[in-house]
């Protein structure tokens, strides 16, 4: 039986109080209707599409990172394919890899592999001759709206081990049940030896599949989920030699959706580490329509990444209208935790503007930031917002989403 999740959202304005319910569906079922949809009248429910990033983003400087691409400029990459998109971009500055699909195609336009570390032979190699069992990518992804289907892959992390590209594991992030995302690990080392069973590249034959559950609950491809820009972060160890104590994790908007632990991804091999990520354009079947996608503000590290980091006063980018009549006004909320329990910042309703900046201005600070005027450093920060239609109907709050940090 499959296992529905039901999540209740207590929605708080003039002097109603009104309870509506998001239905998740788990693995196994295709729910479109993740995001609340416009009934009895009233405008969909919004999102944050993006915020204003700090000119200098903490990975730049951090120790830990092994590879940023915020996708202003071409960088060299092992391989890579598909152009820059200057006109979609995080925040609106830069650019972001194109990532989408012709009707019926296969292999989308946008693909780029980054090796590092110990990777035998290439020209293009990050941090050459280091060593790393333990590895963390995070991309923001963003489907056009109105986005239908799900694309098989999305990206991987990976040990290779030899210049025809024989593999000792690979950490795949693809699509899962409906359209979710899945972890799908795997071992190119025969079980508790150093011996490798792969002959080149996905040689799929010779792979000792470690399973592919859990999905995400997440549908990080519906419908209801398009149209802004979804933070997507894995990270994975390898397991000490002869021992199985690896792991692979996922998350997807600051939550953990995803997780596999006590996993034997190399034996006992230990010659080389993870070396290679690639984010990845890959469709099994075909792409059932046209469609764009993008994949922006791209890092490889030796620790947690997290979400992108902003000024003390944002700015918020709220997602195009869609519903009856036309926009009228919208609010947003930001909390400190990601269920809403500390709210710090309540707006004041901001008419049609596109974006809102976090300011005494434009709101009024509360819970622990009573006093204050400005967000502090330290939180992970989430935000919700609402819409009013002209014809008077408010949406729904959208959930506690689009985490960031303060620098």
């Amino acid at each position: 039986m499959k296992q529905i999740i039901i999540y209740r959202y207590f929605i708080f304005f003039s002097a109603l109080n009104i309870t509506s319910l998001l239905i998740l569906v788990t693995c196994g079922k295709d729910s479109s209707a993740v995001a609340l949809q416009a009934s009895d009248g009233r405008p969909d429910t919004p999102r944050i599409n993006s915020l204003g990033m700090s000119i200098i983003q903490p990975q730049e400087h951090d120790n830990n990172t092994i590879w940023y691409d915020d996708f202003k400029a071409e960088k060299p990459y092992l391989e890579s394919s598909g152009e820059i998109d200057y006109n979609e971009s995080f925040g609106g500055e830069g650019g972001s890899m194109k990532a989408g699909f012709g009707k019926g195609e296969i292999n989308g336009e946008g693909n780029r592999k980054i090796a590092f570390g110990d990777f035998p032979g290439g020209s293009q190699v990050v941090k050459p001759g280091e060593n790393f069992d333990e590895v963390y990518w995070r991309i923001y992804v963003r489907h056009e709206y109105g986005w239908q289907g799900a694309p098989a892959k999305m990206s991987r992390a990976t040990s290779i081990v030899s210049e025809n590209w024989q593999q000792a594991m690979v950490a795949h992030v693809w699509s899962g049940d409906g359209n979710s995302l899945t972890l799908d690990p795997a071992s190119g080392v025969k079980d508790q030896s150093d011996t490798i069973m792969t002959t080149g590249y996905n040689d799929f034959a010779n792979l000792r599949w470690l399973g592919n559950k859990p999905c995400s609950s997440f549908q990080i491809s519906s419908t209801g989920e398009s149209g802004y820009w979804v933070l997507v972060e894995a990270g994975a160890r390898l397991n000490t030699p002869g021992l199985s104590d690896g792991f692979f994790k996922l998350w997807i908007d600051g939550r953990l959706e995803a997780e596999r632990t006590g996993l034997n991804f190399r034996g006992t091999y230990a010659k080389h580490g993870i070396n290679a990520v690639f984010l990845e354009s890959y469709w099994n079947g075909g792409a059932v329509r046209t469609e764009r996608r993008w994949f922006d503000n791209f890092v490889v590290s030796t620790k947690p990444v997290g979400p992108v980091s902003c000024p003390a006063n944002p700015v918020l980018y709220r997602t195009p209208y869609h519903g009856p009549g036309k926009l009228e006004t919208w609010e947003a909320e930001i909390a400190s935790d990601l269920n809403g329990t500390d709210v710090v910042f309540r707006s004041f309703p901001a008419g049609t503007m596109d974006s809102m900046i976090v300011s005494k201005e434009s709101g009024f600070f509360t819970g622990s930031l009573e006093t204050g005027i400005r967000l502090v450093t330290g939180p992970v920060y989430y935000c919700r917002l609402r819409q009013k239609s002209s014809n008077g109907n408010w949406s729904e709050w959208s959930r506690w989403h689009q985490p960031f940090k303060v620098e």
